[in-house]
């Protein structure tokens, strides 16, 4: 039986991927791109109020430019809510850094957690104190070779679907049980904090191929979905785009 956060899943992916397919039906593709949708919803749905780029604690940008396609996900560590910290904005604030790198060309796409230490660096000057932590994931496609470039930190990942089959994912960066790699910015006094490195990011490449699905998820997603369900999720959605 489906979880009914699978089929929220399900029902998201399907509507988004029918407004894309209308929009792409209607311009002809010289090179190979990502064509991507989002979904997502915070654990308190009906107290959140909704924000570009933002899902309760998630964040997530999507960006492009001449030669490559930018998806990004980062997910605030929630145990800041304890000390009166909104978790969501470490990750929303970190996201949108990298978001605007991205559009500005300020990034090289074979080398993503160059990416995320920018988008961090910027996060650590910004004149308003932002403080959390989060984990973060980016995921490059570039175009002049048509690989994908990744880099993760902590328990977000990615995986990839070909027909039906899993040929890549990410693997968890975690410490100890429920504890993951994580970028932080603790308040004065908070010396016990885990604070990684942006290099310390786990990287890969692989190449992919037209009809290849790309889901790029926090760990609200592989935790309370069958890798099964997700997969025939995914494959079913990519079908539509064939």
């Amino acid at each position: 039986m489906r979880s009914w956060t699978t089929r929220w899943l399900s029902r998201a992916l399907h509507q988004n991927w029918q407004a894309v397919s209308a929009t792409a039906e209607n311009k002809p593709r010289a090179y190979s791109r990502l064509i991507s949708v989002v979904s997502g919803f915070p654990k308190n749905l009906a107290q959140s109020k909704y924000k570009p780029g933002k899902m309760g604690d998630d964040a997530w940008f999507t960006a492009n430019t001449k030669s490559a396609d930018v998806l990004g996900v980062a997910d605030g560590v929630g145990g800041w809510r304890s000390y009166g910290i909104d978790p969501g904005e470490f990750a929303t604030v970190l996201m949108w850094n990298c978001e605007r790198l991205v559009k500005f060309s300020r990034f090289d796409p074979v080398k993503p957690v160059n990416l995320i230490a920018s988008g961090f660096r910027e996060l650590q000057a910004n004149r308003k104190s932002i403080l959390g932590s989060s984990t973060a994931c980016i995921v490059v496609f570039n175009r002049e070779d048509s690989s994908i470039y990744t880099a993760n930190i902590g328990d977000s990942g990615f995986i990839i679907v070909r027909k039906g089959e899993i040929v890549h994912r990410s693997e968890e960066q975690q410490h100890y049980f429920n504890t993951p790699f994580q970028l932080s910015l603790p308040p004065p006094g908070h010396t016990d904090v885990l604070s990684d490195s942006p290099e310390s990011a786990n990287t890969t490449t692989f190449p992919v191929c037209n009809g290849d699905v790309i889901l790029v998820a926090t760990d609200g997603v592989f935790d309370n979905v069958p890798i099964k369900l997700l997969v025939d999720t995914l494959q079913g959605a990519g079908n539509q785009m064939i």
